[in-house]
């Protein structure tokens, strides 16, 4: 059905504006009629040619924090849930979101639920936020909740930034290595080549074996690049086809030297983060777990968690199963396990995932105080060795010469 626009006064005078669906004109000023809405004015929304399309932009981490933060103030403050949404949606600057919020708004003005409405708009909210809400809107705290995820979001956000942060200045710094590299090995060696044969000099050996390697390279740069390439292509195409090469590869990523042990503690904070907020938010602990599980983006956790559901179900604890995956460090399934005990499970995680997130400030910041020095030894040492190699026979000629001056 097409979109409206309208613009109104609604019963207590106030002027308002917003979208809505309908079959025709006349039955959406008929539905604002109904409302007791005067002064409509309504036409239908212009088409929007970025819209459902990569062009229309992404709902940023940073966008659902404010919007879950402005809902919960607005519902906490008495404001019924389709007049909040209408004004989110009105003051909202992603055009995705707001879309996406003004079809909710319909959808609940329609009759459905608040989790049926967002269920539709599962590339926006994913199934932590839709069942959080759900726990909420059933529990009767539904402003408790939205606030509480818009601090998981900004700390999942910050978390992930961090993590980002260490892995930005090694890949900007290979890059730049790259480049310089090749085109030395495609341009410069080439001139010092050419111009070492017209003096007809014998050369060191360093310099024949850069040579060598130039001439290799401009032969079969484009094979070269074509081949890795194709290997990352190969690559992501089996690790998202094929679940046996997904879990072998997730699980090799947090046993890799240097970065696995961030990325471990990456996960053990997520989970915890995750776990406890939804916990916490009322939601039920298998369908908390299979959703943990679900946004863990890692195949060796993922297996752990529904491991631990499935102990769970049976009348077991949460902290075997958790501690098979090889992931999770003692203390932390000690601190799971006194958590069970005790019934302070969810405050119990909240501790973890803090404490992890600590962890993964020193990590990061013991990273790139280490990276740094190396990047630059492997910047010298390569490039430095590329120079020196071409600049040996010039010294060599210069000294022949400066003996027989």
């Amino acid at each position: 059905m097409p979109f409206f626009i309208y613009k109104a006064k609604n019963r207590a005078g106030r002027k308002i504006k917003g979208e809505l669906e309908a079959p025709s004109l006349e039955l959406a000023q008929n539905v604002l009629q109904r409302k007791g809405y005067t002064n409509i004015k309504v036409k239908p929304k212009p088409k929007d040619i970025f819209e459902g399309t990569f062009l229309e932009g992404k709902v940023k981490p940073r966008d659902m924090v404010v919007f879950s933060r402005q809902f919960s103030t607005m519902i906490n403050a008495g404001v019924p849930i389709l007049q909040s949404l209408n004004v989110l949606a009105e003051q909202t600057e992603n055009k995705k979101l707001r879309r996406k919020l003004y079809d909710i708004k319909n959808n609940v003005e329609g009759g459905s639920s608040l989790y049926d409405a967002l269920s539709k708009h599962k590339d926006v909210f994913d199934d932590l936020y839709i069942n959080m809400v759900d726990a909420g809107e059933i529990g009767g705290v539904l402003d408790v909740v939205l606030d509480r995820l818009a601090g998981y979001i900004e700390k999942a956000a910050s978390l992930k930034s961090k993590v980002k942060g260490a892995m930005i200045y090694p890949a900007v710094v290979v890059t730049v290595a790259v480049i310089v590299i090749t085109i030395i090995m495609i341009f410069v060696i080439p001139t010092f080549s050419k111009m070492f044969a017209e003096a007809g000099a014998a050369l060191p050996l360093p310099t024949v074996i850069v040579i060598n390697m130039s001439n290799w390279f401009r032969a079969n740069a484009i094979y070269l690049f074509l081949a890795i390439a194709g290997f990352i292509i190969l690559f992501r195409i089996l690790y998202k086809k094929i679940e046996k090469v997904k879990i072998v590869v997730d699980r090799a990523i947090l046993f890799i030297p240097i970065f696995g042990p961030i990325l471990r503690k990456v996960a053990v904070a997520r989970f915890s983060r995750t776990f406890s907020t939804m916990i916490t938010s009322g939601v039920p602990i298998l369908q908390a777990l299979d959703i943990v599980a679900k946004t863990s983006g890692n195949k060796t956790i993922e297996k752990g968690v529904l491991e631990a559901k499935k102990s769970i179900s049976e009348g077991q604890t949460l902290s075997e199963p958790l501690e098979d995956t090889g992931v999770f460090p003692s203390m932390v399934i000690h601190m799971i396990s006194i958590g069970e005990t005790t019934g302070a499970l969810d405050s119990m995680l909240e501790k973890i995932a803090d404490f992890y997130d600590d962890e993964v400030d020193v990590a990061v910041s013991s990273l790139t105080s280490l990276i740094e020095p190396l990047m630059i030894v492997f910047l010298g040492v390569v490039v430095g060795g590329l120079v020196i190699s071409m600049y040996l026979p010039i010294f060599k000629i210069a000294g022949v010469v400066s003996g027989q001056g």
